[in-house]
């Protein structure tokens, strides 16, 4: 018979599979709005500013609840309200399959968004509480569903939705449903197992080591190094399959294998990222990955097809690798704020991954989408701000 800590320590390793699971699903429902660009582009008339619009209102409505609702629940924690969030994304779904307007594909675009919003900072928390101070490992561990939910989702338009259709999108819905009854189990495991003893337990606050000025030139430092990497993700992420087709002659199916390989290098750059920071220090990761990737975003826009899918690649374990380790990185600056500081970046990256695609597709009506590719290959220089960061392995105070 298993010892009490062995089985708590089964507990939460189902907890974390359960999280990465029930993201997997959330981000899987999420990047069907990307997967359909092709398709709604042709059928709305759409030009690449529409899809930059849609794209923006899906990370805006993501990103600007994410620090509220953080905010509040370190306060007030409220497991069940993933259940909620999951609600509106399937929600979404449903209304993406039904449009018959570039206004509904919107509307569908935020519902999408508020249940992200609601999702990530929420569940970012609970990774946490069930890391067993593995901190870096619970968050990619966490990710990495998301991730693998992402890149799924060219799949499922290659194979799906581009041989039956816009309507397709609602058979996904029922994934949902799986999602809100994972969830519910979550959410009471939160409640009975870590919640409850929580508070009736009093906790002197926790302080930061840090002082304040080193803390907001850090936070400041971290978003801009998030905005660099999500913006640049922003290029491939919304325009990758479209660039695919007009410079080497793809067709939609082969050009969306080829972003299944980009995410799918995401996926698995996403969970290196944490364990790495957890055993060598999470400033070391976050520098390599953000100004490590310079050289290959350079040479992108110069490949030929071959490279240019190596390259994709390459790029994109790098880039995602940085991350996890900015999550738990600024949550060891600001301690005791953990959905907080999880919704702030959760959000921030959501919004300029939606500026980042707005913008960007402007740019490709007016100057080409290649022109798009060698204009952002310069973003990850912003990395060399990290030599700014302080080493959380040393506290200075």
């Amino acid at each position: 018979m298993p010892s009490p800590t062995q089985k708590n320590e089964e507990i939460v390793i189902g907890i974390l599979l359960a999280l990465s699971a029930s993201h997997m699903i959330n981000d899987m429902s999420q990047s069907l709005l990307q997967a359909i660009y092709p398709i709604v582009k042709d059928s709305f008339a759409l030009s690449f500013t529409q899809i930059g619009i849609i794209t923006l209102a899906y990370q805006l409505t993501a990103s600007i609840l994410q620090p509220f609702v953080g905010l509040f629940t370190d306060k007030r924690p409220l497991p069940y309200s993933l259940c909620f969030g999951m609600a509106s994304t399937m929600s979404g779904l449903i209304t993406l399959a039904y449009a018959n307007s570039f206004h509904h594909l919107l509307l569908g675009a935020m519902l999408l968004g508020t249940g992200s919003s609601i999702f990530h900072p929420e569940s970012s928390r609970m990774a946490r509480t069930a890391s067993g101070g593995r901190y870096g490992f619970a968050q990619s561990s966490f990710q990495i569903g998301g991730n693998a939910g992402t890149a799924i989702g060219p799949l499922l338009a290659a194979y799906v939705i581009l041989p039956h259709g816009q309507q397709s999108i609602a058979w996904f819905a029922s994934a949902s449903l799986v999602a809100i009854v994972l969830l519910a189990i979550i959410g009471r495991w939160y409640t009975h197992h870590h919640l409850a003893t929580a508070r009736s337990t009093s906790k002197a606050p926790k302080i930061s080591p840090y002082s304040k000025s080193v803390i907001i030139r850090s936070i400041v430092i971290l978003l801009l190094l998030i905005f660099s990497k999500y913006f640049y993700m922003a290029s491939l992420g919304s325009y990758y399959t479209f660039y695919l087709i007009e410079r080497f002659n793809l067709d939609t199916h082969q050009a969306q294998l080829y972003l299944f390989a980009f995410l799918a290098a995401v996926a698995a750059g996403t969970f290196a990222g944490g364990p790495l920071g957890d055993n060598i220090g999470r400033k070391y990761v976050i520098w390599g990955s953000i100004l490590g990737v310079l050289p290959f975003t350079l040479a992108l826009p110069y490949a030929n097809l071959f490279w240019t899918g190596i390259l994709s690649v390459v790029i994109g374990c790098i880039l995602a690798s940085a991350f996890s380790a900015i999550i738990v990185y600024a949550q060891e600056l600001i301690p005791g704020r953990t959905g907080m500081v999880a919704g702030l970046f959760f959000g921030f990256a959501f919004g300029m991954g939606g500026i980042g695609a707005a913008i960007f597709g402007t740019i490709a009506d007016h100057k080409g989408i290649e022109y798009v590719y060698h204009l952002a290959s310069y973003l990850p220089a912003i990395g060399i701000l990290t030599i700014f960061l302080p080493n959380t392995k040393k506290h200075p105070r």
